[in-house]
């Protein structure tokens, strides 16, 4: 990046915020030139669940331990401070698109697990996760057209 202003760098993940595969991909992006990094931990807790759901705390305070063991080996692989936060929402696309909504960023770090790992995943799984990098903002016709509210033409 040649702008003097470093880059605001959204790092989305769950089950992947502290596979050697995410850790590499941040390193390798700090190595290119100054930014700052944001962990958004979608919430755990399934949209449809009641307030009351017997599970509801345990994965409400899954998405905090994520933070908390993740943001230390995060912050090293940077070599810079870095915060985080669980997001109100579970969808991960929504947490995605209320994050863009509420704070700038330049570029997404998005960390998945492998298609056959999504279901009912093993301790093994996340280390085949999968990471990729963007930048946040549209850069084709597609994605300016899912931007654009309905009914409306891209410019």
């Amino acid at each position: 990046m040649e702008s003097s202003n470093p880059a605001h760098v959204l790092v989305v993940a769950h089950r992947t915020a502290a596979t050697p595969k995410l850790l590499a991909a941040i390193k390798e992006r700090a190595s290119r030139g100054p930014c700052w990094f944001h962990l958004l931990v979608p919430n755990p807790v399934p949209a449809d669940w009641h307030p009351a759901h017997a599970e509801r705390h345990r994965k409400t305070t899954e998405g905090e331990r994520v933070l908390a063991l993740a943001l230390p080996l995060i912050e090293e692989a940077a070599r810079r401070p870095t915060d985080g936060s669980v997001s109100t929402r579970h969808d991960p696309m929504d947490a995605i698109e209320e994050a863009l909504h509420d704070d700038q960023f330049d570029e997404i770090i998005l960390s998945t697990l492998p298609a056959a790992c999504r279901g009912g995943c093993t301790s093994t799984c996340p280390t085949g996760s999968r990471t990729s990098a963007c930048p946040s903002r549209p850069s084709s016709r597609t994605s300016a057209r899912r931007r654009t509210a309905p009914g409306q033409r891209p410019a």
